[in-house]
């Protein structure tokens, strides 16, 4: 195995990309860890939500790193703040949000990494204004074992917390 490249990543290093009212910053690349994980920051705007999802392939760790940021794994709500960890399982549907009033800002370790990826070519199909073709966000989806799950979890949560996907 090829061993991590000898780097530091300093604040506001990394490429960027915009999915909406969340954002991904890159910051350690799966090629970087022999594929055992990736890492990315997200901010997320106030009132932005993730659409529900469910992953096959890997697990997501979240650090809070600033904000208040609620999430929904499988049946259960939670809310956490800076320093808190944020488990979310391979398998377990899961979304999560910014309910606050100010910018919350995750980092994130995906292991193994690669699902990275998706969030340069999610990107790429994600319009100024207006949602995406959801026909092309469905095949990025199934490239990468993804799958959007539990729609009706969007209006109980909207109504819940005053949030909407993406923010839009």
């Amino acid at each position: 195995m090829d061993r991590p490249a000898r780097r530091a990543v300093m604040p506001g290093e990394g490429p960027a990309v915009s999915l909406g009212g969340i954002g991904v910053v890159f910051k350690i690349d799966g090629s970087e860890t022999g594929a055992a994980f990736s890492i990315v920051e997200h901010p997320v705007e106030p009132g932005a939500l993730v659409p529900p999802h469910v992953h096959t392939r890997e697990d997501e760790y979240s650090f809070v790193l600033e904000g208040e940021v609620g999430a929904r794994i499988g049946d259960r709500d939670l809310s956490a703040g800076p320093g808190a960890y944020i488990l979310k399982p391979r398998g377990i549907p899961h979304t999560f949000w910014n309910a606050g009033s100010t910018p919350a800002r995750l980092l994130e370790i995906i292991s193994p990494a690669g699902f990275e990826r998706y969030f340069e070519e999610m990107a790429a199909l994600i319009p100024a204004e207006g949602m995406p073709d959801f026909e092309k966000v469905g095949e990025l989806a199934a490239r990468y074992d993804l799958a959007f799950v539990h729609p009706e979890w969007v209006p109980d949560l909207t109504a819940k917390y005053g949030v909407s996907l993406l923010g839009r």
